[in-house]
């Protein structure tokens, strides 16, 4: 089966910025997309309160999903699905069985996070799945900066390498390792730890750009991966994301969803097995 990106559009800007992103990192590693829109026609879809839901009858999505597929480089295959995103998301998962979904995110940063629900929040809740969140003003580029943050315990990515050691082989991408510590001497300790932890997967072992790695100081992990980002270094984020992230509200105040929410530049979670 051929490798393919699932993408989820609304036919908002968000979406179309996650579209091209998709497009782009599609042509690089060779993959196809899947397009799905969901008509979220369910009267108890809380988003019907909130205004985020199109209204958009049967011809014009045809006509919305024919000008975007029109202007895209690779493959594709555009579908319309019902009801809940996270059930067509779910039926979409099994159909197309897709190395990666896609979504957009709009800027959320005037809202506290614990009020702050978006279609990945709730899939990184349900059914851990490697994603890509795109920011509504990133440039489709291909990411060749990728900043690995992680914490200081061994992981396994499980069946899921395979599609990270695509994602390196085929960039082809600069990979820095970085672990943030309350104080040198721990955040010292956990870089030596995370960088170790990466290279017993295999992940890094063919590296044709090295491994780098990076320490900092600050008083939350999410916080200083985010100043990191800030300085504009790295064009893409990975974390890896445990599975008690996953459990209930503590979600809201894992480190997974703080970056996911406030990161400026593209977030690809990658669920450990």
């Amino acid at each position: 089966m051929a490798l393919s990106l699932l993408v989820l559009t609304d036919f908002f800007q968000p979406a179309d910025h996650a579209l091209a992103y998709a497009d782009a990192l599609a042509g690089a590693i060779g993959a196809q997309l899947v397009l799905l829109h969901v008509r979220r026609d369910s009267l108890l879809d809380p988003e019907h309160l909130t205004g985020q839901v199109d209204t958009l009858n049967q011809e014009a999505i045809a006509l919305a999903l024919e000008s975007l597929t029109r202007e895209l480089v690779t493959p594709v295959v555009a579908e319309v699905a019902h009801g809940r995103v996270a059930e067509a998301v779910a039926d979409a998962l099994r159909r197309h069985q897709p190395a990666l979904v896609v979504f957009g995110h709009r800027n959320t940063d005037a809202m506290p996070d614990a009020l702050v629900s978006t279609a990945a929040l709730d899939m990184l809740r349900t059914a851990p799945q490697p994603m890509l969140v795109v920011p509504v003003h990133t440039s489709p580029l291909i990411p060749h900066r990728l900043l690995l943050a992680l914490d200081a315990e061994a992981f396994s990515l499980g069946e899921h390498a395979g599609l990270v050691r695509h994602l390196f082989d085929a960039l082809p991408a600069e990979l820095t390792v970085l672990h943030v510590g309350p104080d040198e001497a721990s955040a010292a300790a956990g870089t030596a730890a995370a960088a170790e932890a990466l290279e017993r997967t295999g992940l890094a072992l063919d590296l044709t750009t090295g491994l780098r790695t990076q320490s900092l100081v600050h008083g939350t992990p999410a916080g200083g991966i985010l100043q990191v980002i800030a300085s504009g270094e790295f064009d893409l984020v990975v974390l890896v994301a445990r599975p008690r992230s996953f459990l209930g509200k503590l979600f809201h105040r894992s480190v997974t969803a703080h970056v996911l929410l406030h990161s400026p530049i593209p977030v690809l979670v990658l669920p450990a097995a």
